[in-house]
């Protein structure tokens, strides 16, 4: 049996496979440059106890949510070296947000630029990393600290224009 055999399959169909079967990053080139924005989310939940350390910024390790920031702003920035074939991005805006909720943190993240493709790896990849910042800040007085609920908000930029998420 022929272990090299070709491997044919419809690139219109598949994006990031060519049509020999492997990985290709897509060619943008022909795109037309926008303004492109996206808005991201994710929660961290925990014990009542540990959110009111992380309000009275009395960890011993520092601002929970200011190095948890600048962890998600850095995770934006380096995207493309953490996604196989994400195109790597000069970013002109990572915004990210902490709002208090009953048992957690909400993140919202956002993240623009103007160019051929869009950035809603970046503001995925931005709220995942503060929200595991958070954890990695908290661990040693919480255990049981959950991330959950990493999701797109809203995109808009493209050919596929303006979208946004209408349950949660």
């Amino acid at each position: 049996m022929n272990n090299k055999q070709n491997i044919v399959i419809q690139t219109n169909k598949l994006t990031h496979i060519n049509n020999k079967g492997k990985s290709n990053m897509v060619d943008i080139s022909n795109k037309n440059t926008t303004t492109r924005i996206a808005k991201a989310t994710a929660k961290v939940v925990m014990k009542l106890e540990t959110l009111q350390k992380i309000k009275n910024n009395d960890f011993k390790k520092g601002d929970v949510l200011s190095v948890a920031r600048i962890a998600g702003i850095m995770a934006a920035k380096q995207t493309h070296n953490l996604i196989p074939m994400c195109h790597s991005l000069n970013l002109s805006k990572i915004n990210i947000d902490f709002k208090f909720v009953k048992n957690g943190i909400q993140i919202t993240t956002l993240a623009k630029l103007n160019a051929k493709t869009g950035v809603e790896m970046e503001a995925l990849t931005a709220a995942s990393i503060a929200a595991l910042t958070i954890y990695d800040m908290c661990k040693s007085v919480d255990h049981f600290i959950k991330i959950k609920d990493i999701q797109l908000l809203e995109k808009q930029g493209g050919k596929s224009g303006y979208w946004k998420l209408e349950y949660v």
